[in-house]
């Protein structure tokens, strides 16, 4: 995971500060099922957090990178957020209405994936409702580098990607409320003529 600090010092905001199309699909799920707190892990230096404050929706982050905290302060996000791996979840013994994670799940091995989904799902309140935006096999960078295990690549030194596809996300979901899933192909915004990368959207509730 150090390669996400290193890229924030070296290359900041590079993302821009326009939330994910995902976020935004998210923020209407989250208001029409009246969701008022939330989760972030990897919250990075917040571009898809404000589209949750704008709309009344309280957000708690976590992030790995000082620098990008440094920067979500530097920019006015006057938030909770803890500073540590997600793989050390929890860091607190809240419950929340609900969890966003954009592109990050994929980024563990399979040990820290299943933690971390059922560190997630500990800690949503019943009828809780968590998403993860993760890359698919579809995306360009699948195969790509060094194939360490089976749809889990390093893609290039110190990047290690898992690829989704319907199979791996029922397998790793379905017991931790998996309620459905849909393909998304997400625009580089804020990098011109990068073609967008197809993402797979994962929506679970929590049982009562």
């Amino acid at each position: 995971m150090e390669f996400w600090e290193s890229s924030f010092t070296e290359k900041q905001t590079m993302w821009g500060f326009d939330p994910t199309d995902s976020a935004i699909l998210t923020k209407d799920f989250f208001l029409e099922r009246n969701i008022k707190d939330i989760l972030v892990p990897g919250i990075g230096y917040g571009r898809n957090a404000k589209v949750f404050i704008d709309n009344g929706i309280n957000v708690t982050g976590i992030e790995i990178s000082k620098t990008a905290i440094d920067l979500a302060r530097q920019n006015r996000l006057d938030i909770s957020i803890f500073h540590g791996s997600v793989t050390d979840m929890p860091f607190d013994n809240r419950l929340y209405d609900g969890i966003f994670c954009y592109a990050l799940i994929h980024l563990l091995n399979k040990r820290e994936r299943d933690k971390f989904i059922k560190d997630c799902y500990n800690q949503l309140k019943p009828n809780g409702y968590m998403i993860f935006t993760t890359v698919s096999k579809k995306a360009p960078m699948f195969g790509k580098g060094k194939q360490l295990d089976k749809d889990y690549f390093e893609i290039m030194e110190g990047v290690k990607m898992f690829f989704y596809d319907s199979d791996s996300i029922k397998q790793e979901f379905g017991k931790y409320g998996l309620i459905e899933f849909s393909e998304i192909d997400e625009p580089n915004k804020n990098i011109k003529g990068k073609p967008p990368i197809n993402f797979i959207i994962v929506k679970c509730k929590k049982q009562l």
